[in-house]
């Protein structure tokens, strides 16, 4: 009787620990980021061409921007492997950081007359990320058939959004913001 009594209270005890781990001392989401790192993907082909990648830093995520002259919404973002457009090789070995988020934005980065309104070569670099807490490199893949590749190396394979902006003016923006980290 006495060692039922006991191991009920054992029970008892370890079920009242196991039940107090969920509650106040889980931890917080950093800077209350949700996100998570699956693909995210959405939108149709435009027609109007990508015309600048910009970056950004704030303070709980990195940020790409690729900027449209029309309302473009079409992309794909994932982690993994990046291949330039239209040749298929590896950006990889190119592409600096921990983990790569492979991006493809559904519009082309060429005008009607087939003219490239970038200034990048595929495996160029896009941007200058010196002294940022996520991102380590933005290299551009190409543009082939109305398809345009970017790999972003990141330091690690963090929390990610991805979303679309009007403006300004006709223009229009697909927004990749990389968290710094996953929990505070």
């Amino acid at each position: 009787m006495r060692l039922r009594r006991t191991l009920l209270a054992l029970v008892v005890v370890l079920g009242g620990l196991v039940a107090g781990t969920g509650g106040a001392n889980a931890a917080a989401p950093y800077c209350g980021i949700t996100w998570g790192s699956t693909a995210k993907s959405a939108g149709t082909l435009s027609s109007d061409p990508l015309i600048a990648v910009r970056i950004g830093r704030h303070d709980c995520w990195d940020r790409v921007v690729f900027e449209f002259a029309g309302p473009a919404n079409g992309y794909s973002v994932a982690y993994g492997e990046t291949y330039t457009e239209g040749q298929g090789l590896a950006l990889s070995p190119y592409t600096a950081g921990g983990a790569l988020l492979s991006v493809s934005l559904r519009a082309p980065a060429y005008d009607d007359a087939h003219a490239a309104t970038l200034p990048y070569r595929a495996g160029e670099h896009a941007a200058t990320v010196l002294g940022y807490r996520t991102l380590r490199d933005v290299v551009f893949g190409g543009s082939f058939e109305g398809y345009t590749t970017f790999a972003v190396g990141v330091r690690a394979q963090l929390p990610f959004r991805v979303f679309v902006l009007s403006g300004p003016g006709t223009h229009s923006r697909i927004v990749i913001d990389v968290a710094h980290q996953w929990q505070a």
